[in-house]
Parts: structure tokens; C-alpha cells; sequence
């Protein structure tokens, strides 16, 4: 989870930075620095047969939302009808009621949670608001997902602004991809370096967790931001922690625990909870369903 934004903000001004909040670059969450920084994604190894490279586009700000602690953005699955409701993706750690505990999923909590809607180039364009929370834990994943009151075609129609597409299939290392923060109107480009198998931070376990390339030094406030893939514009992970300190599995600084149990501390490395699984989770109508073919969301 990233620091509190105040700690972030106070931070800001210490080092002169506060008149210009959104490229600030202090980096979060942390854990050990330990062990060896882990391996990067050359330039070389990315562009190497150039003639099968996927086109890369470049991913705006258009459909993220600011909330009033942390990002966000509005999503649809493959399937998502134009009239359904239009729901909102964030993190668990996000929740306006404080952070679930371990083991703990909300399901069809009462909200009235207001996001800020952006266009491309990072201007509010419209207050949406949240009918309720559909889902949220921090068990296995981090994720919040609001269900709204407007449909994803009044919010085309009404604000010229579509929602981002989430994948639904396992993302791939080497991947370029954006950290699109609506909080402090901030892209963030780098690359997926890897999967830990195992996040651990506090009293929270995380699986099958992304590792950015170091490019992605994303800050307090970026939490629940969507992480595109580049090449298909479509949301791959949503931002949620990072090792600050270099401490080991402690709040703020969350440690990778691979299958045999080994500990692998990166400080100054961020990471991002995939999102290939929620679609599966999400029925006619943009209704959950936990018990649908394929849904593997913890359960309440």
C-alpha cells in the first residue's frame, strides 16, 4: 500500500516539489534491499525482431478517475453490454471504509463514493458516482470494484469518454505497459519485468503479483491505478504497492516469497495485482457472481 498522501504531500513540500505535485517521483512501498536488484528488460531484448514486435500506442488519461485518497478508472469486460451499469476499479486498500482484513470480502456494500472523470489529457470532465461496492478484498488480490449509477452509454454519450477494456487472459513478462494515475494526472512507462509468486506486506498475501521494470517509480495516490498493455490498450493489473524502505514484508514494504518460501526483498520496486480473473466473475448486466464458471475471487 503507498503511504498516507499527506506523508506524500509533506514530503513534496520538504524537498520543493509541492507547487508540482504530479511529477513528483518519490518512489513507495519497499521492501530489503538485500538481495540483488532484480533483472531488467533491455531495450535490445524488447525490440529484438522488430518485424513481430507489437504495435505500441500511446495511452492517455482518458477513463481514469481520481478518487479522494487514491486512482482509479472505469472498466468493462469483453462482454459488458453498452446499457449496463458502468463500474469503477480501484484497490482494496482504497475502500472508503479502511482496509478489509485478511480473509475478509465485501460483496454488495452500500456506497455513495464520488470519482473525479478524466479525459486524455487529464481534466475532470464529469462526477460520477457509485450506486455500491460490487466487490471488494485484499485477500489473494487488492481490488475494489464500485458498481455506478450511470451506464457505460450515458457516460459515451454524455462525456465523450469510453471505459478501458480489461484483458482476460494471464499478462506477459517484457510487456510495455502505462501506470495511468488520475489522482495526480501521471503516466508512468515501463515494462512488466516479472510475477512474484507469493507478495507479501503485513498481514497480506498476494498471488501472482506483476514486478514493474524500475521506470515505474510510482508514488503515494497511485494506488488502484489501471496498468495498460501498450500494445492493446486493454488493462492488464491494477497498481497497488511498492518496497519503500527496503524493509522485509512489513507494511510499505511488501517482500516476493517464491514457491520453496524464499524471500526476495527489491527495494524501490513497485508492483500491480492482476486482472485477468474479474472478468470471469461478472455476468449479464455487469452482475457478480461468484459461483459463475471460471470465477476464482476469494469468496466472502
Amino acid at each position: 500500500m503507498r503511504k498516507p498522501l499527506v506523508a506524500v504531500l509533506f514530503a513534496l513540500v520538504l524537498s520543493g516539489a509541492g507547487a508540482a505535485p504530479a511529477v513528483a517521483a518519490p518512489a513507495p512501498h519497499a521492501v530489503p534491499a538485500s538481495h540483488p536488484a532484480p533483472a531488467r528488460v533491455s531495450a535490445s531484448a524488447v525490440t529484438a525482431g522488430a518485424e513481430a514486435a507489437p504495435t505500441l500506442q500511446a495511452v492517455s488519461l482518458a477513463g481514469t478517475v481520481a478518487l479522494s485518497n487514491c486512482s482509479g478508472s472505469v472498466i468493462r469486460f469483453p462482454n459488458s453490454a453498452d446499457s449496463a451499469p458502468a463500474l469503477v476499479l480501484s484497490n482494496g486498500h482504497c475502500l472508503e471504509t479502511g482496509f478489509p482484513d485478511p480473509g475478509e470480502v465485501i460483496v454488495g456494500q452500500s456506497s455513495s463514493r464520488t470519482f473525479s472523470l478524466l479525459n486524455s489529457a487529464g481534466t475532470k470532465v464529469a462526477t460520477l458516482r457509485a450506486s455500491k461496492v460490487a466487490y471488494s478484498t485484499m485477500t489473494d488480490t487488492d481490488i475494489t470494484i464500485y458498481q455506478l449509477t450511470s451506464t457505460y452509454t450515458t457516460i459515451k454519450n454524455s462525456y465523450g469518454i469510453s471505459a478501458l477494456t480489461v484483458q482476460d487472459t494471464h499478462p506477459v513478462a517484457g510487456t510495455a505497459i502505462t501506470v495511468a494515475s488520475g489522482y495526480w494526472k501521471r503516466l508512468y512507462n515501463c515494462s512488466i519485468d516479472g510475477f512474484a509468486y507469493r507478495l507479501k506486506e503485513g498481514d497480506w498475501t498476494w498471488k501472482d503479483s506483476v514486478r514493474y521494470t524500475s521506470a515505474c517509480n510510482t508514488i503515494g495516490g497511485t494506488s488502484g491505478s489501471p496498468v495498460v498493455d501498450q500494445s492493446t490498450g486493454k488493462v492488464v493489473a491494477v497498481n497497488n504497492t511498492g518496497n519503500e524502505d527496503g524493509g522485509r514484508c512489513t507494511v510499505n514494504n511488501p517482500c516476493e516469497v517464491d514457491a520453496n518460501g524464499t524471500v526476495t526483498v527489491r527495494q524501490g520496486i513497485n508492483y500491480a495485482e492482476e486482472t485477468y480473473q474479474i472478468p470471469a466473475c461478472f455476468t449479464t448486466g455487469n452482475q457478480l457472481n461468484l459461483s459463475a464458471s471460471g470465477c476464482v475471487l476469494p469468496k466472502p
